[in-house]
């Protein structure tokens, strides 16, 4: 009985693999479904982003004024006008696909904010305080940069150049931005909360 079931799954198998590789021709069958399917995630992220970026601009002016250094207040207010920018751009982005934004909340960019609301709250009024503002923008600003990496590969597999061009413009400024408070950082704020003790 043993041996009989065994060749019976075995032959199953190489039946599977003898169709002509199943899994692949479905693939190539559906290859249009695949591409709509694409064409969904791409919007769906698209939309996230989109809010994402939208509260940052409510959250970043609220980092300037908790912020201690001035060079860092300007920091986050020149990264709330680029956001700004950015919001555009994703709106074009929309139009090239022919869409427009759906209504989605950012669980990811939510949970990003209330972290550093608690983190504002610790550490108020303490030599640390601009260099913790630095490390939830940091987290922030990866986030941003992982979204934006994921929507540009889409865009780029799906041969639209003109979204592609757009979400690159946006991941650059966010990567720069993310190297603008490296800087801070190691310049300014981890050494003042470090003498603080």
């Amino acid at each position: 009985m043993k041996k009989t079931s065994g060749k019976s799954t075995r032959g199953k198998r190489q039946s599977n693999s003898r169709s002509g590789q199943p899994r692949k021709r479905t693939g190539q069958e559906n290859g249009e479904n695949q591409e709509n399917d694409l064409q969904k995630l791409f919007v769906d992220e698209l939309a996230d982003i989109y809010n994402a970026e939208q509260q940052l601009t409510k959250a970043l002016p609220k980092l300037a004024k908790a912020a201690e250094s001035d060079v860092l207040r300007q920091a986050f207010e020149d990264h709330l006008e680029e956001t700004t920018e950015q919001l555009s751009r994703l709106d074009e982005v929309f139009r090239a696909l022919g869409e427009s934004p759906k209504r989605k909340t950012c669980k990811g960019m939510q949970g990003l904010i209330e972290e550093g609301k608690e983190v504002m709250e610790e550490h108020e009024g303490t030599e640390a305080v601009d260099a913790a503002l630095i490390a939830c923008e940091q987290k922030v600003e990866h986030y941003e940069i992982a979204s934006y990496g994921t929507l540009c590969a889409w865009a780029e597999r799906m041969g639209n150049s003109e979204a592609l061009d757009l979400l690159k413009e946006n991941m650059e400024e966010e990567e720069a931005t993310d190297e603008k408070l490296t800087q801070l950082a190691e310049s300014l704020a981890n050494e003042r909360a470090e003498q603080s003790a």
